[in-house]
């Protein structure tokens, strides 16, 4: 297991340059949220910027990834080239990282967060936007 700042490193490497698609292309952010104890709704919220009321879902991180990761027959060659970046994307939080979750807050403009526990005990992951209206 990596220190959170070896995996920090290597998770802005695995997403320079990539943007998750959407009906906007956002990139991705590298988190570390240090003394947090439980990741609440509220907690989630205030990280989106979002009001009290707002929507928190959690999903999986295979389903959260499953047509951007995945290889079905219709991607070319550059589709494809990309899906293999969010493979690597996925292994390297799944195998560095406890609990991995996907918690998406809010509704049309989401705040995505995809974390988990990093062996120093914080919550380490990468964070972008989805646009769905």
């Amino acid at each position: 297991m990596k220190s959170d700042e070896q995996l920090c490193e290597e998770l802005k490497e695995a997403t320079r340059g990539l943007l998750f698609m959407s009906e906007s292309d956002y990139p991705f952010e590298v988190i570390r949220w240090e003394g947090v104890e439980e990741l609440t709704p509220e907690r989630l919220r205030k990280t989106a910027g979002q009001d009290a009321t707002a929507a928190v879902e959690e999903r999986t991180i295979a389903d959260f990834f499953r047509v951007a990761a995945g290889e079905q027959e219709w991607k070319g060659e550059a589709e494809l080239s990309l899906a293999k970046r969010y493979q690597s994307l996925v292994r390297l939080l799944e195998e560095n990282l406890r609990g991995v979750s996907v918690y998406r807050v809010g509704e049309i403009n989401v705040g995505v967060y995809i974390v988990g526990r990093s062996v120093e005990g914080n919550w380490v992951g990468v964070s972008t936007r989805v646009v769905e209206t």
